[in-house]
């Protein structure tokens, strides 16, 4: 179980990694791969955004939901062991 909850909570913290060099070039968007890393990971970013307010450009919700991801992770992990 904690193999699964660890693969789970590094592959959502890629995905947001991703999504944010991915926002450095618009012109990707249409890239299946980048479709796929943005259905995955706006569930997770969009209630952030509803809550923390963006600085001009600078968008501070995938940042907020990495260490969300990790907190959680290492909780199940912990509830788990």
């Amino acid at each position: 179980m904690s193999g699964i909850i660890g693969f789970l909570g590094t592959f959502f913290y890629i995905a947001i990694f991703a999504r944010v060099i991915l926002s450095w070039f618009p012109a990707q968007r249409n890239n299946p791969l980048a479709q796929l890393v943005y259905l995955v990971t706006e569930p997770i970013l969009a209630p952030i955004r509803r809550f923390v307010p963006s600085f001009g450009t600078l968008d501070l919700s995938p940042v907020i939901a990495m260490i969300i991801v990790i907190i959680v992770q290492n909780v199940l992990l912990r509830v788990v062991a």
